[in-house]
């Protein structure tokens, strides 16, 4: 499968956002394997998917919300997800807001190294080009929280995303690692920890379970042995309200 072109204008505006976006540094690029691999995130808003296509090491592609590079979906899930709990007063603007993005976010996705996610029968497609990448050498980096609360540090994964190794191995015979991946944006760095092997002689559900608990275990344990730092979480919530990776009296 080939690479479609990229636009001009994108680079264009990748560059300019590398430029206004604070550099990142990356610690622990050692722990990602040389062969195709998929690391597993913690999403802290825009920075997840921003630092990730700026800074992730290698060739790579990004799972990204399919209605997102859909246009007439946009409207409806951007608002949603990003502004809905915005005060009633002031939610008409970004309703209007979420259609003038639409067509932005379609041309910017479309041409960024994105894999569509679906929640639906579509899902199908998502894992094809997934493995198809992986299967050309490519590493794939997933942010799977959603909004239930896990820890001060992670929300909880969303297990489906696991299935994609054992797609892959029943295509290739190839076990494939999950990387932890931990971002701070507050720190400017992205931390990778070591990695786990998918076990294919497990029973899915087991597996799904057991390689989730241990990124966000591996995850949490990255950040809280780090400098105190506010966490930027998976929700939209104003930066007064971020929590800290460690509690206060810890640096006493």
């Amino acid at each position: 499968m080939q690479d479609k072109k990229t636009s001009i204008l994108y680079k264009i505006i990748r560059w300019i956002v590398s430029v206004i976006y604070p550099k990142t540094r990356i610690v622990g690029a050692e722990n990602i394997p040389e062969e195709a691999s998929i690391a597993v995130g913690n999403h802290s808003q825009v920075h997840g998917p921003i630092a990730g296509e700026l800074y992730f090491p290698g060739r790579h592609y990004i799972w990204t919300i399919g209605q997102m590079m859909t246009l007439k979906e946009v409207p409806a899930y951007a608002f949603q997800d990003f502004w809905s709990a915005k005060p009633k007063w002031i939610r008409w603007f970004f309703k209007i807001a979420s259609y003038v993005i639409a067509p932005v976010a379609v041309f910017i996705f479309g041409n960024a190294h994105c894999i569509p996610v679906y929640h639906d029968s579509r899902i199908l497609s998502t894992f094809r080009e997934t493995v198809q990448k992986l299967s050309e050498g490519n590493h794939i980096v997933i942010y799977p929280e959603c909004y239930d609360e896990h820890n001060q540090i992670v929300h909880e994964f969303q297990e489906g995303f696991v299935d994609v190794a054992r797609v892959y191995y029943k295509k290739t015979g190839k076990k494939v690692s999950f990387v932890p991946m931990y971002l701070a944006p507050n720190l400017r760095t992205i931390y990778f920890g070591k990695p786990t092997q998918f076990d294919p002689d497990r029973p899915i559900e087991e597996e799904r379970v057991r390689v989730c608990n241990y990124l966000m275990d591996s995850i949490t344990d990255i950040a809280v042995h780090l400098p105190r730092h506010r966490v930027v979480p998976y929700p939209n919530i104003p930066k007064k309200e971020h929590g800290y990776n460690i509690p206060e009296e810890a640096t006493e």
